[in-house]
């Protein structure tokens, strides 16, 4: 099969990582304390449970139907991820099958499960990976339209921990809930929260030597914005920029320095993509 100049060797490195990491803390955390999960790996834990059935198999039984039902969309490139994914963590749900950790504080094991699994999971997903089909609905609902990876992940979630009542008492329930909600936040950090940065508005008497101080000592670009103070009425102009969040306090600093008197806001941006960034 031919594939096109995106694919790369080290994604295909990160997606078996990473679906390392997830099987590892669903047979680890997950089923040695009888908690569910969410998507197919939902399915095939309460399959365990119910039929004693392992799975790595069940698994990779039930997602070859979506497989096939989105391999058009996916790409080749996209497709060769996907099936990286979902062998790996057949694969590493049958090596790690016989490590186990029970703990006795459910809430306890519901946070391991939640963060090892959701660290797993953002993993692959960082390395474009996919692991199961319900990996695929997300990304096309984010791709056509911009819905959050972790935010579809969580509501098929939620679809398939009110089946998982038929089958498990509701304390359980409501510990692979925690789980579910504490690896969509990991999910979502590892994709958007890495590479996260803060925009400053700065507002200053002497926009010219503030700017000049950002662009010469934090080598970071500035743009300048037309403002109007609602109660002087009087032009000025607003510097944007972007830092990442470890510069925020150089940046106060500095601004401060050159004008006492600034007004300097920040908020959050969660991914930036330009000259002087990670994806730059």
């Amino acid at each position: 099969m031919p594939v096109n100049n995106s694919f790369k060797w080290s994604n295909i490195a990160g997606i078996i990582v990473g679906s390392a990491i997830l099987s590892f803390g669903m047979n680890y955390f997950n089923i040695a304390n009888g908690l569910a999960e969410g998507g197919i790996a939902g399915v095939s834990l309460l399959l365990k449970y119910v039929t004693g059935w392992s799975p790595a198999w069940t698994s990779l039984l039930m997602n070859i139907p979506l497989l096939f039902i989105g391999w058009k969309m996916l790409g080749k490139t996209s497709l060769i991820y996907t099936i990286t994914g979902m062998l790996s963590v057949s694969l590493f749900l049958w090596l790690f099958a016989e490590f186990a950790l029970p703990l006795e504080d459910s809430l306890l094991a519901s946070l391991y499960a939640g963060g090892v699994v959701g660290l797993g999971f953002g993993i692959v997903f960082r390395f474009e990976g996919m692991t199961e089909g319900t990996d695929i609905i997300a990304k096309l609902m984010q791709k056509h339209y911009g819905w959050s990876i972790a935010r579809t992940i969580f509501m098929l979630d939620f679809i398939i921990l009110l089946f998982s009542l038929l089958f498990l008492d509701l304390n359980r329930t409501m510990y692979t809930l925690v789980a579910l909600l504490v690896g969509a936040r990991v999910i979502d950090f590892m994709l958007e929260g890495s590479n996260g940065a803060k925009a400053a508005f700065i507002i200053t008497n002497r926009p010219q030597e503030t700017a000049s101080a950002i662009m010469n000592e934090m080598s970071r670009g500035i743009t300048y914005l037309e403002g109007k103070g609602g109660y002087s009425g009087k032009q000025r102009e607003v510097i944007y920029c972007i830092v990442s969040r470890k510069e925020t306090i150089r940046l106060k600093k500095l601004v401060t320095r050159e004008d006492p008197l600034a007004f300097v806001t920040f908020s959050d941006v969660k991914e930036v993509i330009g000259n002087g960034f990670p994806n730059g």
